[in-house]
């Protein structure tokens, strides 16, 4: 497979790592230092199978939309963006394009949400619990909360609607589920979500120990977005 890695900061780099060991080339970097390779004739002059897509909440959406214009698949892990989300989900299927978006591609992570999405309906009908999300990130991380700690309070508030919304902040409000985010170096990520009662406490962890576990996740899904058409999600690929 020929990829085209748009991002080529610390998780690009992984990527590469991870593509190269399994077989596949990469024909085109892109970097802020060479934006002039990021228009839609120069990502169809490196004729690319698929583009793997890691910058910033910024630039995301545009490097997507160019991308489809360019008539390449994509997979994208940037976060911090996600109010053009549906519209890009409509925008490639008009466009008759293959699209996969993961807020975090780390198998173990994706795992972690469809044990959380289970103990969310079995804790809903449990108004004693509350439930309350903290994720820990390093300082260069630039969007706060983390997709991550999105997915799950949206996974949660799907279940629990006792919680009308969640709030990046404490708050004495009952209605609203708390998400609290620390920035300490270093810190690679780790998630937790809590659901305490004044008897007892249940708590679910996921920490990442490097990114190798993110960059394998988006090489897996590459390898699965190749030749398809549609919109897609790591639970597809992992087949939940």
């Amino acid at each position: 497979m020929k990829i085209a890695l748009i991002g080529y900061g610390k998780m690009g780099h992984a990527i590469e790592e991870i593509a190269l060991s399994k077989g596949h080339q990469i024909v085109l970097k892109v970097t802020i230092d060479n934006l002039e390779d990021n228009t839609v004739a120069a990502i169809q002059k490196a004729d690319p199978d698929l583009a793997i897509e890691f910058t910033g909440p910024g630039s995301a959406y545009e490097n997507i939309l160019r991308c489809f214009h360019a008539g390449v698949p994509v997979v994208c892990g940037s976060t911090g963006w996600l109010d053009k989300l549906e519209d890009v989900r409509q925008r490639c299927r008009q466009q008759q394009g293959a699209f996969l978006y993961a807020s975090n591609f780390s198998v173990g992570v994706n795992i972690f949400f469809e044990v959380n999405r289970r103990l969310a309906g079995l804790m809903a009908s449990h108004p004693e619990y509350d439930v309350e999300i903290t994720e820990t990130h390093h300082t260069e991380k630039k969007d706060s909360p983390s997709g991550t700690a999105i997915t799950l309070a949206e996974q949660t508030l799907e279940k629990i609607r006792r919680k009308k919304g969640w709030v990046n902040h404490i708050s004495d409000n009952l209605d609203q589920l708390e998400i609290k985010s620390l920035r300490i170096d270093p810190a690679p990520g780790t998630h937790k979500i809590e659901y305490s009662s004044a008897i007892d406490t249940i708590e679910l962890t996921h920490t990442a120990h490097n990114r190798r576990g993110f960059a394998m996740g988006a090489v897996l899904a590459a390898e699965f977005l190749l030749g398809k058409k549609g919109v897609y999600q790591m639970s597809d690929v992992l087949g939940f």
